[in-house]
């Protein structure tokens, strides 16, 4: 199974992808795991996606396929992959509809997390005050935060009109957003 957790950055879908991994044996595809990783390691490419990040800007569609390609074939040998923050644009949509087509697979299912700004707001604050991510500065996050409704929020329509999207209330706890994803996956 191959599904895409949609949402704002902050809506909880790393939390849910990773319990997906435990329960399922998903492999999750993090672009912002990704990215950090690629930022921790010093290289080139790191300091570029941190100088873009810290901006609240969002990295070049070339740059993230390229990171999910290259972990794609992993998560289809493994049964299937959980793409959390991939994909934000309707051209990141389309190149993964054809990295999958070529694996001869497909997205399964597209679960949004729908939430409230305000509160993600004070979700990121409370982050970046404990664990110091600097993509968590509330000043960045309000520029991603416009970025996602701008661009991303737009492949709604896009996985809605091939009747893919199943929405989730994002505000509940994590143990009932879970119920409902659940629910969404084995239905």
């Amino acid at each position: 199974m191959n599904l895409i957790l949609f949402g704002p950055p902050a809506a909880g879908k790393g939390t849910q992808a990773k319990r997906l991994v435990e329960t399922r044996g998903m492999v999750q595809l993090s672009t912002g795991d990704m990215l950090r990783e690629a930022i921790a390691s010093g290289s080139q490419l790191g300091l570029e996606c941190q100088a873009i990040m810290s901006r609240g800007d969002l990295v070049s569609d070339e740059i993230v396929i390229a990171l999910i390609e290259a972990r794609l074939k992993e998560a289809e040998d493994a049964g299937g992959a959980i793409f959390d923050g991939f994909p934000r644009t309707i051209a990141q949509a389309e190149a993964l509809d054809a990295m999958l087509s070529k694996l001869g697979k497909k997205i399964d299912r597209v679960v949004r997390l729908r939430v409230d700004d305000v509160a993600l707001l004070e979700r990121v604050s409370k982050r970046y005050a404990e664990q110091g991510r600097p993509d968590d500065n509330p000043d960045s996050f309000k520029v991603r935060l416009e970025a996602y409704n701008r661009n991303t929020a737009p492949l709604l329509p896009y996985y809605g009109d091939k009747d893919l999207l199943t929405e989730v209330d994002g505000m509940g706890s994590i143990e009932a957003v879970a119920a409902d994803i659940d629910a969404a996956l084995d239905s």
